[in-house]
């Protein structure tokens, strides 16, 4: 997991990515007063690169993570394509979604499982991360968001089983300090073999257009913890499985996929005896049928599940959308998926 100052030109067709470089960095000598931020580091530093120069202020402290607060100016030389703020870079190999047959001896291996966005909206949205068939970028327009970050959600060692310690990595949120104005969080996604390749990145792409002599100003923080700083009160996405469709016994139909989606907590746990929540489902494309909900048989107060089998033809990605609802009411965060049809040989996230 990594924070960098800009993103140029990523998965950019006939444009080669560029990586512009932090070349001086400033050192501010603490005070050393007994002031809330006494503790704290500020460093400055001056970014450089052909199509852009920048200058940033970061004062970084401890707390119960790391927060890093951050100012910025940049200045283009250059017309860019695909210009993205604050961007986040992480790793997704595979995970319980959808394994390849002995892809790896550990049941999971990755740095984040999935993109969350708190928009402008309000709304709260959960991505799991996939490791596709070919690189992919998503788009989720929006005006002023409220954060977005990179999350490792599943914390638990059996999950991995590795002496990395996957489970122990940080999530990584950015938090704006001021109104961005009108643009999108997009991810990007891009196929790996390996673990040792960051595959994933988040960033924030404004919808004004990046053309030479136009600057960009962003104040923002950083939060470097082991969950998002702001979650929803709401049931959270906890894992998302895959499957062959169709029903034990019978024989399976072809093209058909059964996913499995569990929510837990919030108002979830508060349901009165033989209550079920509803599975609001929209996909862009294909068939849904099989589509109920249960309580995921552990006695676990508020752990549910959504079940549902999706019929599409043709390879092309499908988005899915999928909440819990109750009299009119959400009880869930929203969960958003994009499916390769029939991809199994490298993974996607819960």
């Amino acid at each position: 997991m990594s924070a960098r100052g800009i993103a140029i030109d990523v998965a950019e067709a006939g444009r080669p990515e560029e990586f512009p470089n932090f070349t001086h960095f400033y050192f501010e000598t603490p005070t050393g007063n007994s002031s809330s931020n006494a503790d704290a580091v500020t460093v400055y530093a001056l970014l450089d690169g052909p199509s852009v120069a920048g200058a940033y202020r970061f004062v970084m402290q401890r707390g119960k993570g790391v927060l890093m607060d951050i100012d910025c100016a940049l200045f283009l030389r250059k017309d860019v394509a695909r210009l993205g703020l604050t961007p986040l870079t992480s790793m997704c190999w595979f995970a319980e979604a959808s394994k390849g047959y002995a892809v790896d001896w550990r049941p999971e291996v990755h740095d984040s499982d999935g993109l969350a966005i708190w928009n402008g909206a309000g709304e709260h949205i959960w991505r799991p991360l996939n490791n596709p068939p070919r690189t992919t970028a998503s788009s989720f327009g929006d005006d002023s968001p409220r954060g977005f970050g990179l999350l490792q959600r599943d914390r638990n060692f059996d999950h991995y089983q590795d002496g990395v310690h996957y489970e122990r990595r940080p999530s990584l949120w950015v938090e704006p300090r001021d109104g961005w104005g009108a643009g999108a969080v997009q991810l990007i996604e891009i196929p790996t073999d390996d673990e040792i390749h960051d595959n994933i990145v988040a960033m924030w792409v404004p919808k004004a257009p990046a053309k030479a002599g136009s600057d960009f100003r962003l104040r923002y923080r950083l939060h470097w913890l082991a969950d998002e700083p702001y979650p929803t009160p709401l049931a959270r996405c906890i894992a998302t499985r895959l499957g062959n469709g169709g029903q034990p016994g019978q024989p399976r139909p072809q093209g058909v996929r059964k996913f499995m989606v569990e929510f837990k907590g919030g108002p979830l746990e508060k349901l009165p005896a033989g209550t079920r929540p509803e599975a609001v489902l929209t996909s862009s494309r294909g068939t849904f049928s099989y589509v109920f909900t249960e309580p995921v048989p552990n006695g676990v107060a508020g752990h549910w599940r959504a079940q549902f089998d999706l019929t599409v033809d043709g390879k092309d990605p499908v988005d899915l959308r999928l909440f819990l609802r109750l009299d009119g009411k959400p009880l869930s965060e929203t969960w958003l998926y994009q499916y390769h049809p029939f991809n199994s040989p490298t993974g996607s996230a819960a």
